[in-house]
């Protein structure tokens, strides 16, 4: 996860942007639900198309792979800059800098969760036969919140953002010792491979439970080992010419967009198979944005922010759209003006975030890896300033 704040770097500026779309498509899946405030509903679809409002309304699931696969790129490329391989990985300063970056935040939002639930306030309160807040603390902090909800039905929706963080963290526990027990790059790899292209038939073989089948381990795992993939090829690659680079940015984009926008077509073609098209595509700009780092415009570089806050706003942004919601509601506003509730969203979500990094995760951050890595060299803390 990068750093909230400051400009873009040219190294990373097409990876926020990518993160900062993603996260994007997160909220517009949360406000946009059936019982919130879908776009279709909304005078838009008196001048755009009711699929393309509600393929905007229905990628968050999706936009979750594309962060799984940016995480598995960034965090194997910045084992492979710090210490050289895979197996040459320091599993103490690995597993520091995962709980600095991950669980101040985490437990931040777990405190203000349980006190809310302890309060009744409604979207709040933890009420499914099976569940309780004790079940649920014990489930987001044991990384088996996607498991909890598969046996026992969807928590509420600030609850629920969680279970993505239960698998990705499950993944990465894992990944070191993996990386040091089979040592061999030609033997992970493979490895790594089959779990990549297991996503469509592991989707598949967990149809009849629909929570479980979105939220099950392996297809969250499988579009991470895509990302560790990449990083490992973009290790031995020399350098990409540009315009290979350009290629692969096209061929990306088009993918990706094919993936999100255009499913409703690709669906009935593909089926599960259009999981491993929007990894692979999402995999695909990742090279090519090493090889080129776009020049993102002037006004899209607020999506460049969004991406570098990504995580803070993936955690809070449910309190927004709880309270824009029960405002919509409230103010008895017509249900076409509902688009212009999402500006004030966008802006609050974004807002909320810049405060949680500045006044919390990323003192937290600074002060664990102070903590815990000021004995290691400066040349390696110095490596890369995403982790």
């Amino acid at each position: 996860m990068a750093e909230a704040g400051g400009a873009p770097t040219a190294r990373n500026a097409g990876i926020d942007l990518l993160r900062g779309l993603a996260i994007v498509f997160v909220l517009l899946n949360h406000l946009g639900l059936p019982m919130r405030i879908p776009l279709k509903a909304t005078a838009l679809v008196d001048v755009l198309p009711v699929r393309l409002l509600q393929a905007l309304n229905y990628n968050g699931y999706e936009a979750v792979f594309v962060f799984f696969v940016i995480s598995g790129f960034l965090i194997a490329g910045n084992v492979l800059e710090r210490w050289g391989s895979l197996a040459r990985i320091d599993v103490k300063a690995f597993y520091a800098r995962r709980f600095a970056r991950i669980v101040p935040c985490l437990v931040a939002l777990l405190a203000v969760l349980a006190v809310l639930h302890g309060l009744g306030v409604a979207d709040y309160t933890i009420h499914r036969p099976g569940q309780s807040l004790g079940g649920a603390l014990l489930a987001a902090l044991g990384l088996h919140l996607n498991w909890y909800e598969g046996h026992t039905g969807y928590l509420p929706g600030n609850w629920d953002v969680l279970w993505s963080l239960s698998i990705e963290e499950a993944f990465y526990l894992g990944f070191p010792l993996a990386c040091l027990l089979i040592r061999r790059t030609w033997v992970l790899v493979p490895l790594l491979l089959i779990l990549a292209l297991s996503l469509p038939w592991t989707r598949t073989a967990l149809d009849g439970n629909e929570i479980w089948q979105e939220k099950a381990y392996l297809p969250g795992m499988a579009a991470i080992a895509t990302g560790v993939l990449g990083a490992l090829w973009s290790a031995r690659l020399a350098s990409i010419p540009p315009r290979a680079a350009r290629l692969l940015r096209w061929g990306g984009a088009l993918g990706l967009l094919g993936a999100t926008l255009g499913g409703h077509w690709l669906w009935p073609l593909l089926h599960e198979g259009v999981m491993l098209l929007l990894t692979g595509s999402t995999l695909v700009l990742l090279l090519a944005f090493r090889g080129a780092p776009p020049r993102v415009p002037r006004g899209l570089r607020w999506l460049c922010s969004w991406g570098r806050l990504s995580y803070e706003i993936y955690l809070s942004h449910m309190f927004v759209v709880f309270v824009l919601v029960r405002l919509f509601r409230w103010s008895g506003a017509d249900a076409r003006s509902g688009y212009l509730w999402y500006v004030p969203a966008f802006v609050a979500c974004w807002a909320l975030g810049v405060l949680i990094a500045r006044c919390w995760s990323t003192p937290c951050d600074r002060w664990l890896r102070d903590r815990w890595l000021r004995r290691m060299p400066e040349h390696v803390e110095a490596v890369s300033p995403v982790g």
